[in-house]
């Protein structure tokens, strides 16, 4: 099973540089807001996981962008979930120019769990993970 979202969003003026074309550090935020919107389309927020006693970083990240997108255009961000036997969650992502209907960027982000109360990281998935996962009928 596929587990995808999708949110759409105007541009602002605060996410673009001088000529009008959205920062390239912003992507990342549209990332951020994609695992948001997963999150609670899929009942797995950050505050479940912290109130399972872990935290999720970031440890990698990758952008290719594509084609610009300007203020006051509207774009759509997909986020899907890519299932890993390992102790990881990964994401890829599709930013959409709906202006131009053009793929803006694409990329992914890993994050591994790390234990609140040791700061280290399991390595193995957490059990109320694999439960959610079994739920939903996510399979590796």
């Amino acid at each position: 099973m596929k587990l995808t979202t999708e949110i759409e969003f105007d541009i602002r003026f605060s996410e673009t540089d001088a000529m009008g074309v959205v920062w390239h550090g912003n992507y990342l935020k549209y990332f951020e807001d994609g695992r948001e919107a997963f999150g609670k389309k899929f009942g797995m927020q950050y505050l479940d996981i912290y109130a399972n006693g872990y935290f999720t970083p970031i440890v990698k990240s990758s952008i290719n962008h594509k084609s610009p997108i300007y203020y006051g255009q509207r774009a759509k961000i997909i986020t899907t979930m890519i299932p890993s036997k390992a102790a990881k969650i990964i994401f890829g992502y599709e930013i959409i120019n709906l202006t131009t209907n053009k793929i803006s960027a694409v990329g992914s982000t890993m994050q591994v769990f790390l234990i609140k109360e040791s700061n280290e990281m399991d390595l193995n998935i957490p059990g109320f993970y694999l439960e959610w996962e079994a739920k939903l009928g996510i399979e590796k």
